[in-house]
């Protein structure tokens, strides 16, 4: 089976960790050795700002983990670019799939990724070069972006123009029907999370590395507003004794300092960066919890990451979180998303820890092969139905 990839996010040079989830499930996907697949991940840039250079890093060609990757650049114009984006989109994905035709490339499936705007420019193509389309709604795309009427308009006309769909939460899926897409449609395949990558390792000697002492948080996420590492940082104000990693870069680091300095847990909150993804397992082994306070999430791999080294969890009630998080192995979801509700759990989870043993045999449960049988399977009867 020969695939295309297509999304705008996907890790690259400039950005190792942008779009690893997608990255993840194709790499598990071709490990069976029933599909190969190109990856077409356009890269946006903004010349009204002069901000081209900001992506200079990213190449126009390369290849991670034998995969070959091309980052055609799209035009995105700020204001009204929400609107535009999916045309632009589509105007530098069709010279570049034009392109790879022309030289021979032939494909039996867009494997396209984010409903908005990805996915609308994906079923444009589709109907182009005559392919058939399998969208991926995996989190904003279906609880933000339908808010505008616009995204809205098109992404209800990408999802009736596709020849299947899949969430990666069943919370996602009942948010899709509800813009009227007809359930029988949707496919929920959950994320999986590598449990080799992700181990339990010494604990110990992973403490000692980092220079912790006393009980510690981790949370694990870029450092913008829906994440919600304010609400982390301000529930640590009611944990003496705690202290808390953030592993993360984005535009509220400044916001975040100047908050722990005001609540007084600057001593006690340490701003990692941005970390490896092929290093985070050493900060969950070193932690006591992992907490994800986010607004939205579709399936949030950070939960299955810290289950797999046996570090629980504490999480924000919004959907896809509850299905990460099923039983008391898994660790915990916060009564409402406030820090006292945050800091509720953390105590009744740190008071009755589960053994960190039964926490990774849980996430054992999400492994990859069964997200790989689940994507043949369906990609196998959109080919027999074309």
């Amino acid at each position: 089976m020969r695939l295309l990839t297509f999304t705008t996010l996907y890790p690259n040079g400039g950005a190792p960790n942008l779009g690893i989830f997608v990255e993840n499930r194709l790499r598990h996907l071709l490990a069976t050795g029933a599909a190969t697949s190109r990856v077409l991940a356009p890269v946006a840039y903004y010349p009204l700002l002069g901000a081209k250079l900001r992506h200079a890093a990213v190449p126009a060609a390369e290849q991670r983990f034998g995969v070959d990757i091309l980052h055609p650049r799209y035009m995105s114009i700020p204001r009204v670019g929400m609107s535009l984006s999916p045309y632009l989109l589509y105007l530098a994905a069709a010279r570049a799939l034009g392109g790879l035709l022309r030289a021979g490339h032939r494909f039996d499936l867009i494997d396209a990724h984010y409903l908005y705007p990805d996915g609308v420019a994906a079923t444009w193509l589709g109907r182009r070069f005559g392919l058939p389309v399998v969208l991926t709604a995996r989190g904003s795309d279906v609880t933000l972006w339908p808010d505008y009427a616009i995204p809205r308009r098109l992404i209800r006309g990408a999802c009736a123009r596709a020849d299947a769909i899949i969430t990666v939460s069943a919370g996602l899926r009942d948010v899709l029907s509800r813009l009227g897409v007809p359930p029988a449609r949707i496919t929920v395949l959950r994320n999986g999370v590598d449990l080799a990558a992700f181990a339990p390792a010494d604990r110990a000697a992973a403490r000692k590395a980092l220079g912790l002492e006393g009980p510690t948080l981790l949370s694990v996420g870029g450092l913008i507003a829906r994440k919600g590492h304010d609400l982390t940082i301000a529930a640590l104000a009611e944990l003496p004794g705690w202290r808390l990693l953030i592993a993360g870069e984005g535009p509220a680091r400044a916001s975040l300092l100047a908050q722990a300095a005001r609540l007084g847990v600057g001593d006690r909150v340490r701003l990692l960066g941005s970390w490896p993804h092929a290093e985070l397992a050493t900060l969950y082994n070193a932690a006591d919890i992992s907490v994800l306070s986010s607004a939205r999430e579709g399936f949030a791999n950070v939960l299955l990451e810290s289950m797999a080294c046996g570090t629980p969890v504490v999480a924000s009630p919004i959907p896809g979180n509850d299905e990460a998080v099923q039983t008391r192995a898994a660790g915990l979801i916060a009564a409402a998303r406030t820090p006292s509700a945050i800091a509720d759990a953390v105590r009744a989870l740190h008071r009755n820890p589960p053994d960190r043993d039964a926490t990774r045999a849980y996430a054992a449960g999400f492994g990859w092969d069964a997200v790989s049988r689940g994507q043949l399977d369906l990609f196998n009867r959109v080919l027999a139905a074309r």
